[in-house]
């Protein structure tokens, strides 16, 4: 019996009685990680990873009912036994492991393998049934390391600051901006960010993630201070007044969609950047070959050609699932 199914809620656990990561309100929903489209509001109850707590409280409410779990933990519901397993996505991101008679399934949520030194590294968990995004499950995304594409954007800020002008970044308020937060050389200039990517950052910090602390961009901070500087804010401000007092300025927005030739035109930035916190093709199938799982379902991105690539090269039973994950994939 496979210990999961898809309902119009999301994923469901039938012995356990709990749905991982569901778009409609439940009783209790098991929480791979603090993007909108896997944590929602409405849920009677969550059970999310330490480090998802202050995020999920910031962009859900403070009166939501958690409860937590540290990395290996163990929880028994209804006779299931549940555990949180990095996933590398973003803080606080887990694979959550559901083991009941012997036979074990692990939802993944969203994931990379490459260990980018903020989120906790992506842990292989062996299983019979495995849960996968395949967002950039084609060959053509093969990802540089993430040393490359940094030495990249410090060079490209250093070549602006050096130009007399300043340098915003683009990048997802939660999990990207934080990751290029601390790979930035601070000997080039001065650092801002927005204020969503800042309240997400406090948020962070009061849950223990080591970041370091730069100021929101303010009404009050003149001009003339963000001579050289660079800003970090989500692509939602791009185009907007907000943008005027950084004049002049250059525009780079990080993304794995850089990979896809023209997507930069398309945004109207003046570089982009190839820096995903998705797995690419190589990461996709080095992780689940290392589950050993005999089933995998494939909820979100290039499903019918991973899975087509799963069942004939890799002799893996892989079924499409129609899920609503994947509404924030256009930035990250």
């Amino acid at each position: 019996m496979n210990l999961l199914e898809l309902t119009e809620s999301g994923l469901y656990c039938p012995p356990a009685q709990v749905f991982i990561d569901p778009w409609r309100p439940v009783d209790k929903a098991l929480i791979t990680h603090a993007h909108s489209d896997h944590s929602r509001w409405g849920m009677r109850a969550y059970l999310a990873h330490h480090h998802s707590a202050e995020v999920m409280k910031l962009r859900l409410g403070e009166d939501i009912n958690l409860q937590t779990l540290e990395y290996g933990d163990e929880l028994l519901i209804n006779g299931v036994k549940v555990s949180f397993h990095p996933a590398g996505h973003i803080p606080g991101s887990a694979q959550i492991r559901l083991e009941h008679k012997g036979r074990v399934a692990v939802v993944s949520g969203d994931y990379k393998v490459e260990d980018d030194g903020l989120s906790a590294a992506f842990e292989p968990v062996k299983c019979h049934e495995f849960v996968s995004e395949c967002t950039f499950g084609l060959p053509i995304y093969k990802w540089e390391s993430q040393k490359e594409i940094f030495n990249q954007i410090n060079s490209w800020w250093k070549e602006n600051a050096a130009e007399g002008r300043n340098s915003v970044l683009f990048a997802y308020s939660l999990g990207k901006a934080q990751r290029i937060l601390q790979n930035l050389n601070p000997d080039i200039g001065e650092v801002f960010v927005h204020g969503a990517v800042w309240n997400t950052n406090q948020a962070l910090l009061a849950n223990g993630i080591f970041l370091w602390d730069v100021p929101k961009v303010t009404q009050e901070i003149p001009k003339s201070k963000y001579k050289g500087a660079l800003i970090i804010a989500p692509p939602s401000a791009m185009g907007t007044p907000w943008m005027r007092k950084f004049s002049p300025y250059r525009t780079g927005i990080c993304s794995g969609w850089m990979a896809i030739r023209g997507t930069r035109r398309r945004r109207a930035a003046d570089r982009g950047f190839v820096l995903s916190d998705h797995a690419d093709w190589e990461g996709l199938i080095q992780a689940i070959t290392a589950t050993e799982a005999e089933k995998v379902y494939l909820t979100h991105g290039s499903t019918a050609v991973f899975g087509k690539y799963l069942q004939e090269e890799k002799g893996i039973d892989a079924v499409e699932l129609k899920t609503l994950f994947g509404e924030e994939e256009d930035t990250q």
